[in-house]
């Protein structure tokens, strides 16, 4: 009889899990839709709207509480840039042209229906986002179906995605710029950077100068979550005792559980909830809607596996090991679920607009749900690659 785990270790291991964690997304997303659909509609309106220190709690999630979220993103982007999978350039040739093909193809879908409209264009980049935790939570559930060098080629173009996700929030989804806070932002940056460099290894200093980085940021015209992004940057990666030891690793580590199980739902629940009941065919046929929509579920199956198809054919990459290009299609499929990075991008784009913003909402919900189901299928359908031999 196998030996029984301890709770702890179970608790563990449940925290750490892809699968519980995007379950948990897909729960409060539900329940925030069901809230905002019935009785409760009124308190849930209350509730996300609450003042908290002189703003709203939608703004203290999406702008304070998220930059927690980015600031794992960034940890998770370094980690991989610089000993992980996309630590050499043959390893980002075909994540990275898959990436670039999964952004561009969405966001030419999104303009094609919104080119005539200044006002909803600002959305282009909305169904350019892929999300990682419920992409990489349908490929668990698949479980030995899907070959590992399949996950390793999600998991690195989602972080790759991810990065071009940061690059398009500081770009173009900023405020009328502070110079002076502009450039306190840059110095406290170089200061992080000299700490580095000069040797400091202790967390703490770091996320206390992350903390004055975050005000600045915020007070500049960027959007306050690309300090997470800026401060994980500087965060060292080696350790005085090896990679066990590795600051950014044990920031990682403590970060992932809080993020999985309480900042992503609580997003979710807090920006999900859109009411159904008025929503008629104009709603759903609106240029936001079906951009959103079709920008994730047409245009990232086309641009990423259109990509990856080119790529190979021109013998710039190589395919996967043991993988087909039937699951290569299932996995582009899964990349256009897009459920958090596409809704905080649509909240930035279309600001104070809850028209704009609920049509955001369906459509990507729309989109990210199809996509999910028919990326499952696929996957569940796909016959595995035959070795030499068998």
């Amino acid at each position: 009889m196998a030996p029984i785990a301890p709770r702890s270790s179970r608790a563990r291991r449940f925290l750490r899990n892809e699968v519980a964690g995007g379950l948990v997304l897909l729960a409060a997303a539900a329940l925030a839709l069901i809230v905002a659909n019935t009785g409760m509609a009124q308190a849930y309106d209350r509730l996300v709207h609450l003042d908290i220190f002189g703003v709203s709690l939608l703004h203290a999630v999406n702008d304070g509480l998220m930059t927690v979220f980015f600031l794992l993103v960034g940890l998770e982007i370094k980690r991989e840039l610089v000993e992980g999978e996309l630590s050499t350039w043959p390893r980002r040739v075909l994540p990275g042209l898959a990436a670039a093909g999964g952004m561009l193809v969405p966001a030419l879908i999104f303009v094609g229906f919104n080119a005539g409209s200044p006002e909803t264009l600002r959305g282009w980049a909305v169904p350019s986002a892929t999300d990682i935790a419920f992409s990489l939570a349908v490929l668990a559930i698949l479980g030995s179906r899907v070959p590992p060098a399949l996950k390793v080629l999600l998991t690195a173009l989602a972080i790759l995605d991810d990065l071009g996700a940061v690059l398009i929030i500081a770009l173009f989804y900023g405020h009328e710029p502070s110079l002076l806070m502009l450039g306190l932002s840059l110095a406290l940056v170089a200061i992080l950077f000299g700490m580095n460099l000069g040797g400091v290894k202790a967390l703490s200093p770091y996320l206390a100068l992350g903390a004055v980085l975050w005000f600045c940021v915020l007070k500049s015209g960027v959007h306050a979550t690309v300090a997470g992004v800026l401060l994980a940057a500087t965060i060292p990666i080696r350790g005085g005792g090896g990679a066990v030891r590795s600051p950014l690793r044990i920031l990682e580590h403590c970060l992932q559980p809080y993020v999985n199980f309480l900042v992503l739902p609580v997003f979710a629940f807090v920006n999900a909830g859109v009411t159904l009941g008025g929503i008629d065919a104009a709603a759903l046929a609106s240029p936001v809607t079906l951009g959103a929509g079709l920008g994730l579920f047409v245009g990232k199956q086309v641009g990423i596996s259109g990509a990856v198809w080119a790529a190979v054919r021109a013998r710039v990459a190589h395919m996967p090991a043991g993988t087909t290009m039937l699951q290569l299609y299932g996995m582009s499929l899964l990349c256009g679920i897009g459920f958090t990075m596409s809704l905080f991008i649509g909240l930035l784009a279309f600001g104070d607009s809850s028209l704009l913003i609920a049509e955001t909402k369906i459509g990507v919900l729309a989109g990210s749900v199809l996509s999910a189901l028919a990326g499952w299928l696929v996957l569940r359908l796909a016959k595995p690659r035959l070795t030499a031999g068998s």
